[in-house]
């Protein structure tokens, strides 16, 4: 049977990860998205397993110790992880499956899988990456300025990944996101 590929969507927040990923999940079939863990409080409208698995510090650190995280990282002030044991579970059973982490877990990853497939999404100007973490209404304006300058230092990482996509059309970025999946796919 075909062991499954992974691959790693990452970049800064705000260049629109998320937005990417539901829609190559429609143009990528037997596509899994890993959720990710983090302490975290949810953000209106999302739940409990479907967004993220809303952990307490204490319970974060207990799994961290037990060896249960793939990667995992603090990001602006909150720990997030990928649980290793879903996403090992499905590559064996031969699905492809997209992670979407922060540049920090992305070197984890790729240094535990060396086999991962690496893509970082950016938007075509520093001003447009503020306009949308502004425009997102989730944060405060502290929070914003922090994902700026955390902003700084992960797009200094550009040059450490395979693929580069640059999210200035949706359509278009999620395009060639589902070639580069599909050209792994078939090897």
């Amino acid at each position: 049977m075909r062991r499954g590929h992974l691959f790693i969507v990452s970049g800064p927040s705000g260049a629109g990860k998320g937005t990417l990923v539901k829609a190559v999940l429609g143009r990528v079939p037997d596509l899994w998205v890993s959720i990710s863990a983090t302490t975290r409080a949810p953000r209106p409208g999302e739940h409990e397993g479907i967004h993220y698995f809303f952990l307490t510090a204490e319970e974060f650190a207990k799994r961290v110790a037990a060896g249960e995280f793939l990667e995992h990282a603090e990001v602006h002030g909150n720990r997030y992880g990928t649980l290793r044991g879903p996403v090992e579970r499905r590559m064996r059973a031969g699905m492809d499956v997209i992670l979407e982490i922060d540049p920090q877990g992305a070197g984890q990853v790729k240094s535990a899988m060396p086999g991962s497939v690496l893509m970082f999404v950016k938007t075509p100007t520093w001003d447009e990456l503020r306009r949308r973490l502004e425009g997102r209404g989730s944060e405060t304006p502290e929070q914003v300025e922090t994902r700026l300058r955390t902003a700084e230092t992960e797009l200094a990482l550009e040059g450490m990944y395979e693929h580069v996509i640059m999210n200035d059309d949706v359509s278009r970025a999620a395009d060639e996101l589902a070639a580069v999946i599909r050209s792994h796919a078939e090897e």
